[in-house]
């Protein structure tokens, strides 16, 4: 999808998002804090959205978030605010395919439910790589789409919902060598994730 269509998906999807996609991503929000807590330090949520997150890292934490749609940032600011979240370092209006910040100046990087979204998530795999430190590890937790060869409803559900990509707001037939393929990256850990094993968790370290 082309920027623009995000912008005005997560536009109408703002004022209702925790209630509606929040409780699907619920469990790999909660596991990706998990993972990125027991590491520390500095971390970059690229996609914080409207911050769901954001109440479960560590508050010895340190968090920064960037978002394309300004009316996500406008409800992570509200719980930033209203939860009294100190950790959170700065919450910024940001392309992920080409960040504003120096090399290697985070020690680790989320991106939750935001690959499918993004476009050229290619980019924005690169743009990640470049700005974690080496040793780092990148968190990702997403729908990536089924072997079309596989029995059951999600495939078939898949392949029917791919044509409504820019309407949903995510690509229902993503397919994880997006993100698997990126120079200097190795993966370490896999893990599928409710519900149903529809999401997966994906970590990768820096060489």
């Amino acid at each position: 999808m082309e920027l623009n269509d995000v912008r005005k998906s997560y536009a109408r999807w703002a004022p209702i998002y925790d209630r509606t996609f929040g409780q699907i991503t619920r469990a790999g929000r909660r596991r990706a804090a998990d993972v990125l807590n027991g590491l520390g330090g500095r971390i970059l949520e690229v996609g914080v959205g409207t911050g769901l997150s954001l109440p479960s890292y560590r508050p010895d934490v340190s968090v920064t978030g960037i978002d394309a749609s300004a009316d996500m940032l406008e409800k992570a600011r509200e719980k930033v605010a209203e939860l009294g979240l100190k950790n959170v370092e700065a919450l910024r209006l940001m392309d992920a395919r080409a960040m504003d910040f120096p090399d290697a100046c985070f020690d680790h990087i989320s991106a939750l439910h935001i690959m499918s979204v993004v476009p050229e998530p290619e980019r924005v795999m690169a743009e990640m790589a470049r700005v974690l430190r080496p040793g780092g590890t990148i968190v990702i937790v997403n729908h990536f789409a089924r072997d079309p060869e596989e029995k059951g409803a999600l495939p078939v559900l898949e392949r029917m919902a791919a044509p409504f990509a820019a309407l949903l707001g995510w690509h229902s037939d993503f397919s994880r060598a997006h993100v698997s393929r990126t120079p200097g990256l190795r993966l370490i850990e896999e893990m599928h994730l409710p519900p149903f094993g529809m999401m997966t968790l994906l970590r990768f370290r820096k060489d």
